[in-house]
């Protein structure tokens, strides 16, 4: 079995994670290639974990130069499937599929209607473009069951659209580098005893992180014992910076931008937070688990599949602030309710959600694919 697999590769967060781990454990399995369009840090990270990767570049977005190319790649290695991930590869593999006759699967790390929110000329241009691109793409791939049930209940075929849940290298994420002085770094100093809440987010509408420094400033009013942190940078930075200015809690409050050490962050947290109004199953939650952080989640998606309200985590009500706050209190007085929610989370994550378990269902699409 032979896959090439296409990707921007400007992509961060989940979908980085996802191809990442899961090629890594698809190499030792079967014959594995991708293609990216863009040489930026999914390009060396891939490459230093010892991924086939190579990069056609693309000078704009709609750059078709590299079709050519990729159809030469395609007939010279005679791969058996194309695997595309995200609006740009879903593109490219449309245009591909009127010249070459193998089957393409694309797996949808996101809402694709939520993905260009924000910007009005990239939600009405390329939201459509992808849009019709998945039309025309023979097999879909969710990333968790409640994007199936999404992608069906829009139309598309149900005998057409799998699911294979995101997946961790555990032992990867146990083994890494954690710098202990990852706060220091920024010149914040705390007291041994202080509670950190931490959330890891792209700055975006959709993340929800308003919602967690409106909870943050209820959660103040009964402890001063707690300090704030927000991992991440977008385009709701400055509005998130006058929001905590507005509450009088920007002492508290930590906006630490970009981070380029997502584990050591998290390793630094005594509480977990994920406060999205949309998510397929974010990594964070996952990573967090391996640390055996607790979690407090927003009922979205294909979270309530990892986090069983009371057993491996809290949850609430996206925008629910009040109940967010009462969450961030309940784990602020309780230590052993922390660390009995982080073992429960560790454990189940080891049982269902490793990259290991992804590769087996991944293989499993592949052959089901191909015996069609």
């Amino acid at each position: 079995m032979k896959v090439l697999h296409l990707i921007s590769g400007g992509d961060t967060g989940g979908a980085k994670t996802h191809v990442i781990n899961l090629l890594q454990e698809l190499n030792e399995r079967i014959d594995v290639k991708i293609i990216c369009f863009i040489k930026g840090e999914f390009y060396y990270e891939a490459k230093e974990k010892g991924i086939n990767i190579q990069v056609f570049e693309q000078k704009k977005r709609y750059d078709l130069s590299i079709i050519k190319r990729l159809l030469e790649e395609i007939k010279k290695e005679e791969y058996d499937l194309i695997h595309c991930h995200g609006a740009r590869a879903n593109f490219i593999t449309y245009i591909l599929k009127r010249f070459c006759h193998i089957p393409a699967v694309t797996t949808i790390h996101s809402d694709y209607k939520l993905d260009f929110k924000g910007n009005f000329y990239k939600n009405l241009i390329y939201k459509n473009i992808n849009y019709f691109s998945l039309k025309h793409i023979d097999y879909y791939i969710g990333v968790s069951e409640s994007f199936r049930e999404m992608l069906i209940d829009r139309k598309f075929d149900p005998d057409r659209v799998m699911t294979v849940y995101n997946g961790i290298n555990v032992k990867e994420v146990e083994s890494a580098n954690i710098n202990k002085s990852f706060l220091q770094e920024y010149g914040i100093i705390l007291d041994e005893n202080t509670i950190k809440v931490g959330i890891l987010a792209r700055l975006y509408p959709v993340k929800g992180v308003d919602v967690f420094i409106k909870a943050a400033h209820k959660v103040l009013q009964e402890r001063q014992d707690v300090e704030f942190f927000i991992a991440g940078d977008g385009e709701e930075r400055e509005n998130l910076l006058k929001l905590s200015e507005d509450l009088g809690i920007d002492d508290k409050v930590h906006l630490l931008g970009y981070i380029r050490d997502p584990y050591s962050f998290i390793n630094q947290m005594d509480i977990n937070t994920n406060t999205s109004y949309s998510e397929s199953f974010p990594y964070v939650i996952l990573e967090g688990g391996v640390f055996k952080k607790p979690i407090i989640a927003s009922n979205v998606g294909g979270i309530k599949d990892l986090v069983t309200d009371g057993e491996t985590g809290l949850m609430f009500e996206p925008g629910d602030i009040d109940t967010l706050a009462k969450h961030m209190l309940t784990l602020i007085k309780d230590e052993e309710l922390r660390k009995f929610l982080g073992n429960n989370l560790y454990d189940k994550i080891n049982k269902l959600y490793t990259s290991e378990k992804m590769a087996d269902k991944q293989i499993l699409i592949y052959q089901q694919i191909l015996g069609r």
